[in-house]
Formats: structure tokens, sequence, C-alpha cells
């Protein structure tokens, strides 16, 4: 009856993560750090899990001599939210 949640989207930090990133497509680490009140070595591994899901881009490089971490969300991360808030929706309301 219940159609099974993205074990990878139920993690509620890659969820803040994701949910963050559809409201604003882009972003940057330190951004990300501070919203999801994250520490810095936790935030990497759940973005490495998300990127390697293909739901997100990440782009390394130097911003102003310092160095810059992009992050952006990708068609399949965007398509794997809707999935999942429609799966959420039937468990609240299985009627």
């Amino acid at each position: 009856m219940f159609k099974d949640l993205d074990p990878l989207l139920h993690s509620q930090l890659r969820l803040a993560i994701i949910s963050y990133l559809v409201a604003n497509r882009a972003t940057d680490f330190n951004e990300l750090k501070m919203v999801t009140k994250a520490t810095s070595g936790n935030l990497s591994v759940q973005l490495k899990k998300l990127q390697a899901a293909e739901y997100l881009k990440i782009e390394k490089g130097f911003k102003n001599n310092y160095q810059h971490t992009a992050i952006e969300i990708t068609p399949q991360g965007i398509d794997a939210f809707e999935t999942y808030v429609t799966v959420l929706k039937e468990y609240l309301d299985p009627s």
C-alpha cells in the first residue's frame, strides 16, 4: 500500500540540504553549514552521498584567494525531492 521513501532523502541533514537547494537552486558550503548547523565533517560526508547519487553538482575552487565549494541541485535531485514529497503526502493521507 505504501511506497518506499527514498532512503537517501530520509536523513534529516540530507533532506535539509535538498530542501534548501530546491528553494535556492545553488549555494556554497559555508552557507549550507550555517543554515543546517551541521559540522563541516558531517556536511561534507552527506554532500558526497548526494553527489554520488547525482542529486547535486559540486565544484571546488577559489574565490578571493579562499577555498570555495559551490553546490547546485541537479534535475535528478529536484525529481527525487518531488517524488519524496509526493510519497510522504500519501503516508499522511492514505485514502
